[in-house]
């Protein structure tokens, strides 16, 4: 399992809070794009890319590297945000976001950035393909150390795909698969469990041969206990829940699922005028990086 320091925990949760801002100020610019979904996994994509990927941003093809798929594709500006406060590219691109020419397209696509592996966008399909890419690393090395991350929102699980792919990989016996779930309980048209209820889903996985845990999404310490645990586990593929709060770190956000696809400015007005929206997410967000930079500092 991977050992963070008080002081580690404190740089990553201000990283994340960093993040969260780049989201917004993207948003803003863009018009358009998902809220919700890229709040809540800042914490995770913070994590992954500046404490556990083996990544080299100089060299993003590096052969030996992790991969990290991104199967719900229409949170890709958390993604982005990540990529570029990592240094694959520069932050004042960010800024560019869905715009006629810009390399951050509203879902990502391989081949436009540094650092993305595939190209996502209709819903349930990237399990699959991050079965395929632990299948090939294995066929190469069968005592492969490089990991095959495939985060996933729950509400596409709702896709049949996505469990054929889950069957595969339990077969297969991937151990260098670890999934990782957004356990938001959102959708575009509601509550997961008003639409198309998903549980028992621990059962589930593990029906299909999955090493199962399932943690608190939003606490940096208990995601890296998960990931280092699920790396330890050599015979069957792992999935972690993450249960996370979508919208996380903006209250007038938080667990509202009319924010899983507006922007601020075009969201419900039910806590905030849409003319207010943005000021005051970034107001709360700032507020709180400088309470994290203050206490990281002590």
């Amino acid at each position: 399992m991977y050992y963070l320091s008080d002081s580690e925990v404190d740089k990553l949760e201000a990283k994340a809070a960093e993040i969260r801002q780049s989201v917004i100020e993207m948003l803003v610019a863009a018009g358009s794009g998902h809220t919700a979904g890229p709040l809540g996994m800042a914490d995770i994509f913070t994590l992954l890319y500046f404490s556990v990927l083996r990544q080299d941003p100089k060299n993003p093809d590096w052969p030996e590297r992790d991969r990290l798929v991104l199967s719900n594709g229409h949170i890709c500006p958390v993604l982005y945000a990540t990529l570029a406060h990592r240094g694959y590219f520069d932050t004042t691109e960010l800024l560019t976001l869905r715009k006629f020419g810009s390399r951050l397209q509203g879902h990502p696509h391989r081949g436009s950035l540094p650092g993305i592996e595939t190209s996502s966008g209709p819903l349930g399909s990237g399990l699959s393909q991050a079965v395929g890419m632990a299948m090939g690393l294995r066929m190469d090395n069968p005592y492969t150390s490089q990991y095959v991350y495939c985060l996933m929102s729950d509400g596409e699980l709702q896709e049949g795909q996505s469990w054929e792919a889950a069957m595969l990989a339990g077969k297969e016996r991937l151990h260098n698969l670890i999934v990782i779930v957004d356990r938001n309980a959102i959708q575009i048209d509601g509550y997961t469990e008003d639409v198309m209820p998903l549980e028992p889903l621990r059962e589930k996985f593990e029906s299909w041969n999955f090493d199962v845990q399932e943690i608190d999404g939003h606490n940096i310490r208990m995601v890296a206990d998960a990931i280092g645990k699920a790396q330890a586990v050599y015979s069957q593929p792992s999935v972690i829940i993450a249960h996370t709060i979508p919208g996380k770190g903006v209250d007038i956000f938080e667990r509202d699922f009319h924010w899983h696809g507006n922007p601020p400015g075009k969201g419900p007005e039910n806590r905030v005028k849409k003319g207010d929206q943005a000021k005051e997410a970034l107001r709360k967000l700032r507020t709180l990086s400088g309470s994290l930079t203050n206490s990281e500092d002590k």
